[in-house]
C-alpha cells in the first residue's frame, strides 16, 4: 500500500488488537512501512498470521499472536510473547470490536402493530441482554483490558501513544443498533478519561472515529447480492456530503499523525472524525 507520508517508527513496537480485520490490517501495513515492529493480535490466529506474513513478505517485521481481548490472562500471555519477540510496547491500537444481531432491532422505528406482530421481528422489547452485553464487552472491555496490560510497558518511555477506535455512532446514534452505538460512545468517553489519567506518565490517548467504510464486516448490511447499494447504504450516502463510502487507506493519514509524537505531541484526549462530512451535515 502507498502511505500518504512517512514517519519514523524505527525500533518502535506496535500492538494492534483486531489486527486480522480489514481496517486494522491496513493500519498494521502502514505502520510497518514506517519501520515499526508490528504485533498483530486477533482471536483468529490464522488471520493474524496472514497479515503478519504479508507484512514480512514486503520487508517489514510482524508477528501474528492469538489473543482474546476479553480474557486478561490471554492478553498477558500475548504481552509476554510480544516482549520476548520484539520488546516492550510503545504504541497500542485498540481495534477489536463489533456488533451482534441480538443487540440490533429489525426496524428503525417502533409501531404499535409491531407489539403483537406474528412477523419475525426484533423490537426494542426483544433485545437480548446477552447480545447487548456481548457488544459492550467486546468494544469497551475489549479496549480497557488490553490497555491495562500493554500500557504498563509504556510508562517511563518517550513517544508512547494509545489509539482507540470509536465511531460515528458515538456522536449520533444510528437507528437499529443501540448496543453498538452505546458501546462506541463509551469508547469516546473512555478515551477522554484515559487521556487525563495517563497524562502525568507521558502516555497520550486519542481515538479515530471512522465514518462509513465498506468492509467484510458490514458488506451484508450495505450491499445487495448483486453488488448494488442497500436502502440503508442509500440513506447513509444521502447524509454524507462527499456522497461515497470511505476507502480504508483514507484513515492512514490520521493514524500516522496521531502516533507521531513530533507531529501531534500536544494532541491528547481527542476523537477525530474521518467521515466525509457525515457528522457536520444537518440533513438540510
Amino acid at each position: 500500500m502507498k502511505i500518504p507520508f512517512n514517519i519514523d517508527l524505527n525500533d518502535k513496537v506496535v500492538v494492534v488488537t483486531g489486527g486480522g480485520g480489514v481496517l486494522c490490517g491496513e493500519f498494521s501495513h502502514a505502520l510497518a512501512q514506517c519501520g515499526a515492529k508490528i504485533a498483530i493480535l486477533d482471536l483468529n490466529k490464522e488471520k493474524a498470521e496472514e497479515v503478519a506474513e504479508e507484512i514480512n513478505s514486503l520487508g517489514g517485521r510482524a508477528i501474528g499472536v492469538t489473543a482474546d481481548v476479553l480474557n486478561k490472562e490471554s492478553i498477558e500471555e500475548a504481552r509476554k510473547y510480544v516482549n520476548d519477540m520484539f520488546g516492550k510496547c510503545d504504541i497500542l491500537i485498540n481495534g477489536a470490536g463489533g456488533n451482534h444481531p441480538k443487540g440490533t432491532t429489525t426496524k428503525e422505528y417502533l409501531f404499535e402493530e409491531d407489539i403483537d406482530s406474528t412477523e419475525d421481528l426484533i423490537t426494542f422489547f426483544d433485545l437480548d441482554p446477552k447480545g447487548v452485553e456481548f457488544v459492550f464487552n467486546l468494544n469497551f472491555l475489549g479496549t480497557l483490558l488490553p490497555t491495562q496490560v500493554f500500557s504498563k510497558d509504556m510508562i517511563g518511555k518517550e513517544g508512547c501513544s494509545i489509539i482507540n477506535i470509536s465511531s460515528m455512532n458515538a456522536f449520533t446514534p444510528l437507528t437499529k443498533i443501540p448496543a453498538y452505538s452505546g458501546a462506541k460512545a463509551a469508547i469516546s468517553n473512555f478515551t477522554q478519561w484515559l487521556a487525563v489519567h495517563l497524562s502525568r506518565v507521558g502516555i497520550r490517548v486519542n481515538a479515530i472515529a471512522p465514518g462509513f467504510f465498506l468492509t467484510k464486516q458490514n458488506e451484508a448490511l450495505l450491499l445487495n447480492e448483486d453488488g448494488s447499494y442497500t436502502e440503508r447504504s442509500e440513506k447513509i450516502l444521502s447524509q454524507t456530503p462527499m456522497s461515497r463510502f470511505g476507502k480504508t487507506e483514507e484513515l492512514i493519514g490520521t493514524l500516522l499523525w496521531l502516533v507521531d509524537n513530533g507531529a501531534s505531541g500536544f494532541v491528547n484526549g481527542t476523537v477525530i472524525p474521518v467521515d466525509g462530512g457525515f457528522s457536520a451535515y444537518s440533513g438540510v
